[in-house]
């Protein structure tokens, strides 16, 4: 594959170069978008490799044979006129990298980070910027254009279905930074991640086999977990059609994720308790003594997941192309609790009232119940596009998401056996997107000298939720008997938006463009046995408008400032989730305003030692913050999803990313980023203002370098570091290396690559080498091995 070495390469021609890395899956990385049929002019815009014209005029590149490493604008696969930071990660790069789900690719970009507690963690969210990592509705995730961002809730358990794709099918990751770009809606406040998987250009099958291990030792265990994963894939083009088939298949242990505890008690042990040991004692996050009794909650996960993906491709004419994609996926879990407390006869006890030390203990008959579950999720996408060397261009992509069949079993007590517990379903839960797009373009733009580059589209999503429970005499494998309680909701945002970015000096840009976004939420209801209470509908809709200059100081510096506005809605279960007690609602918050947005940034971009420098300064100022409180000042208080008047995150950013540095062979990723978010007005609880916003560092820090020895063999080694940042947002949390608090962490890893043949590759790896022991208040995990084989054709 043809690369462009960037020496001396001008950076708006790192811009234009955009346009040739494009691939038949590249376009889609685009938010999908296109206008309605009757208005597509199949027609023209410089958007596909094979299509670009020889009037391209590029003195500078240099071409080579060989693949490149660098994540330079040169490759990205996103609009070259985007008024945003945006940093890429190419498959050459992350196959050199320990990687074994999708969101593995993310682990090294600047100011970014994964919520990813365990290898096959169901709960990986993005954290960039002044977004935390609870924050999921701040994100936007899509795959060749369909979206995968799970905008049901807003909270860890409502991750992006990153399993729908697997990491040998990507090509290359684009993450941009912030809401500039009218064609992103405002969900993208925090971060928009574009996955371009790639297809086959002729036969190719692909087997791939990893195994992984970690020893964990913490209060109570002190063993090892293991897990595998199996990969193969299958692909061709013939003619005017090509295919890519590709299964996966993964089953891992996590180590313990949640223990159970309470405050050390100072009331005397009375008759009737029972004596045990086996307590371990420590200082909590906020430095109050604490005893912990077990694990419990998600405890120690042991999951499966099966992955299937089939992508087709046809050429209609040499530009018109269309596209079909499914995806299925299916997991299962078994979160396994169990007790640290023995009796004087050496049975574990799970609940009760206990004397531990000569003090009582009273255990909830919760404390340590166990959990287990599966679901069925597929992917349904088709998609329309043009492929035009200039003039008009269209697209059109249409996706839905469906949760066929979700089953989640709780216990009702720790102790062994199958009683009694509860059951919920899932099922009919997922959304549906349409996006349709088309840009226009100048024949001259490749050559930097047309006026205008266009962008108009429309966007609509339905996402809906109906979760229902019900008692069960027997929890692992019972049928329903009563119902307890259920909730349903629908949300729905239709959008228009226009986009223009103006060259009205050969060195000056002007992006310009506005976004108009009408939600509504509907059919919100809550229910127990005997009573549902109908939810008021909500609606809402705003103008958006986006603006970003940009000069070219040399052909190897640019300046850019830009400012966007944004505007995020709640999401179903911000709405609608909660319970009913008594004849009241409690739990939810269906009259939430959307979170409002001003988002400025101030960036210089250098092309220098063969690769790309960026520094840039940005600020979010963030009105109506949408976050789970707890309101102190009604009485009693109430928590649940509330509106904190502002938030302000301002920081720096500052990365490098090249290839053949300082000696050929060496690729580089570097970046140090500072962030500061706090608390500037928030009436629900006067005592966070000021404060620092939850789970925001100081300082984050990554680094990976690889050596490539020659054609067969290259060595990664990496450091990821996350400083300061708290768990709480009175910032009560003192403590912080301990579990329930959140860490300043610095983790190492490495991986040695070798291809003994053309056609085969070995990996040996490590994450974590010093086995360092953190928090995000969760245990994270220990130092971990692994060894992969591949195998291609």
């Amino acid at each position: 594959m043809f690369i462009f070495a960037l020496r001396r390469l001008p950076v708006r021609a790192h811009r234009g170069l955009a346009f040739l890395r494009l691939r038949q899956s590249s376009f889609s990385a685009y938010l999908p978008a296109a206008f309605p049929a009757a208005a597509i002019a199949f027609a023209a815009s410089p958007v596909h490799a094979d299509t670009v014209g020889a009037d391209t005029s590029l003195p500078a590149v240099n071409v080579s044979a060989t693949a490149t490493a660098n994540p330079t604008a040169a490759t990205r696969a996103v609009d070259p006129n985007l008024p945003a930071s945006v940093e890429t990660v190419t498959r050459d790069q992350f196959a050199n990298w320990n990687v074994v789900n999708t969101e593995d690719v993310l682990k090294y970009m600047p100011n970014l980070a994964v919520r990813k507690r365990f290898i096959g963690d169901l709960n990986s969210i993005i954290a960039v910027r002044g977004t935390s990592n609870t924050q999921s509705a701040r994100g936007l995730v899509y795959a060749d254009g369909l979206l995968l961002s799970n905008l049901l809730g807003n909270s860890y358990s409502f991750p992006p279905r990153w399993s729908m794709v697997f990491p040998d099918e990507i090509q290359q990751v684009d993450v941009i930074y912030g809401p500039y770009s009218a064609l992103y809606p405002g969900n993208s406040l925090g971060a928009t991640v574009l996955i371009s998987t790639r297809m086959p250009k002729k036969f190719e099958a692909e087997a791939d086999v990893k195994a992984f291990t970690q020893h964990f030792s913490l209060y109570g265990v002190n063993q090892n977990f293991n897990g595998s994963q199996a990969s193969a894939s299958i692909g061709d083009r013939i003619g005017k059609f090509s295919y890519l088939l590709g299964v996966n298949h993964l089953e891992n242990t996590s180590q313990p994720l949640q223990f159970a505890t309470l405050a050390k008690s100072g009331t005397p042990a009375r008759a009737g308790d029972t004596p045990v040991t086996g307590a371990y004692f420590y200082n909590n996050q906020t430095n109050t003594p604490t005893a912990v009794l077990g694990v419990n909650g998600e405890g120690i996960e042991h999951t499966v997941q099966d992955q299937f993906k089939l992508k087709m491709q046809y050429d209609f004419t040499p530009t018109l192309q269309g596209g079909f994609t499914l995806g299925y996926w299916h997991q299962t879990y078994n979160s396994e609790t169990s007790s640290f407390l023995r009796d004087a006869n050496d049975n574990p006890v799970y609940s009760g009232k206990v004397a531990i030390d000569g003090y009582e203990y009273a255990i909830p008959a919760a404390a340590l119940a166990p959990s287990l579950g599966h679901s069925e999720n597929w992917l349904y996408g088709v998609s329309l596009k043009t492929r035009n060397a200039s003039g008009w261009n269209g697209e059109a992509i249409a996706s839905y998401y469906d949760i066929g069949n979700s089953v989640a079993r709780l216990a009702n007590s720790g102790a062994p056996g199958n009683g009694a517990g509860t059951v919920t379903f899932g099922d009919g839960t997922g959304w549906k997107t349409l996006d349709l797009r088309t840009t226009y373009t100048p024949a001259s733009a490749q050559a930097g000298l047309a006026n205008h580059a266009l962008s108009f589209g429309y966007h609509y999503d339905n996402y809906f939720l109906d979760n229902e429970t019900y008692s069960t005499l027997n929890w692992r494998d019972g049928a329903v008997t009563s119902f307890a309680n259920a909730f349903a909701g629908k949300t729905q945002t239709q959008a228009l938006y226009a986009q223009d970015a103006w060259r009205f000096l050969p060195r000056w840009k002007l992006v310009y463009g506005v976004r108009y976004e009408d939600w509504r939420a509907y059919d919100g209801s809550q229910a127990t046995s005997g009573k549902t209470i109908a939810l008021s509908n909500a609606s809402d809709r705003h103008f958006s408008p986006k603006a970003s200059l940009s000069f070219d100081v040399s052909d190897d510096l640019t300046l850019r400032a830009s400012i966007g506005r944004a505007y995020r809605f709640p999401t179903v279960g911000e709405l609608f989730q909660g319970k009913i007690s008594g004849s009241a609602i409690v739990n939810n918050n269906p009259n939430l305003k959307p979170e409002d947005d001003l988002s400025k940034e101030l960036t210089a971009e250098w092309a220098h030692w063969n690769g790309i420098f960026r520094f840039s300064l940005f600020q979010d100022d963030v009105k109506n913050t949408i976050f789970s409180q707890t309101d102190t000042t009604v009485i009693p208080n109430v928590t649940n999803f509330q509106n904190i008047g502002k938030v302000r995150s301002r920081g720096v950013e500052t990365s490098y990313s090249g290839e053949n540095v300082f000696v050929r062979g060496l690729d580089l990723m570097a970046s140090v980023a500072y962030t500061q978010s706090k608390i500037i007005a928030n009436a629900q609880n006067p005592a966070s203002v000021g404060k620092y916003f939850y789970r925001i560092p100081l300082w984050r820090a990554n680094i990976a370098a690889t050596y490539r020895f020659d054609e067969r063999s290259a060595l990664t080694l990496a450091a990821r570091y996350s400083g300061r940042q708290y768990n709480t947002l009175t910032n009560a949390d003192t403590n912080p290396d301990v579990f329930g608090g959140t860490s300043s962490y610095t983790v190492a890893d490495a991986k040695f690559t070798f291809k003994p043949t053309r056609l085969s590759e070995i990996g040996i790896g490590v994450d974590n080498i010093f086995d360092a022991r953190y928090f995000v208040y969760h245990p994270y995990p220990g130092r971990t091995f692994y060894v992969e084989a591949k195998l291609r054709m």
